[in-house]
């Protein structure tokens, strides 16, 4: 079943018109808005793509004559690891998403005054000193953690630092397929939702993805070039 969280209707007639990516224009230098902070309130729509587009995190199904994900248990650990973002940063909110063979999708949104946890006043976090992922964020509890705004960038990097981390162990513990370099994609898109048709049509984008597989531009056998986002 794909996955998703909210209570998000489900417009039947909508397409997905064009959030504002092209893969041949956006390139890792251009994909971000020049001196917009990403650490501010507001909803965005994010993609994120698995290293050589290999999938991963299981399989498309026809269920009922509808295609729909079937996840593995890699994909369970994204899913798992997803929701648990809202518990690291405390002032996000998940809304629709959803874990394909070898991408994922999101619309996430800060709310409030986005902050984070470290370890001391100069905003160092001391993961590697005590074995976490890069980016992750401790909890509160000790009086001397302060707090540091994060940006769209540090939560997606902290997202795919741990489900690397987690996707390792089930490697060593579980027999997951191996991998050489990397699970993710270096980069990752992200697109500024501004109203409400926006997310709307993102929303149902998200929600039909799974129906849309076989021409989908992260498919394997895709002709499309997004090897590289």
């Amino acid at each position: 079943m794909f996955q998703y969280i909210g209570q998000i209707p489900i417009y039947q007639n909508m397409e997905f018109t064009n959030p504002g990516y092209n893969p041949q224009i956006h390139h890792r230098r251009s994909i971000r808005l020049k001196g917009y902070d990403y650490s501010k309130e507001g909803l965005y729509f994010i993609t994120t793509c698995c290293q050589d587009r290999i999938c991963r995190f299981g399989e498309i199904v026809v269920s009922e004559n509808i295609p729909t994900m079937k996840l593995n248990d890699a994909g369970k650990m994204v899913d798992a690891q997803w929701l648990a973002m809202a518990k690291r940063f405390p002032n996000i909110e998940l809304h629709d998403y959803v874990i394909m063979p070898n991408h994922f999708h999101c619309i996430l949104e800060i709310v409030g005054d986005n902050g984070d946890c470290t370890n001391d006043e100069n905003g160092r976090n001391d993961d590697v000193e005590n074995g976490r992922p890069q980016g992750y964020a401790p909890t509160c509890a000790d009086e001397k953690h302060v707090l540091k705004h994060k940006t769209i960038g540090d939560m997606m990097d902290a997202f795919k630092s741990i489900t690397t981390v987690e996707y390792i162990r089930g490697v060593k513990n579980k027999g997951w397929d191996r991998f050489e370099g990397k699970i993710w994609q270096r980069n990752y898109y992200e697109h500024i939702i501004r109203d409400e048709q926006s997310y709307l049509t993102i929303s149902d984008y998200i929600i039909k993805n799974p129906e849309k597989w076989k021409e989908d531009k992260f498919h394997p056998e895709s002709n499309t070039s997004s090897n590289t986002m």
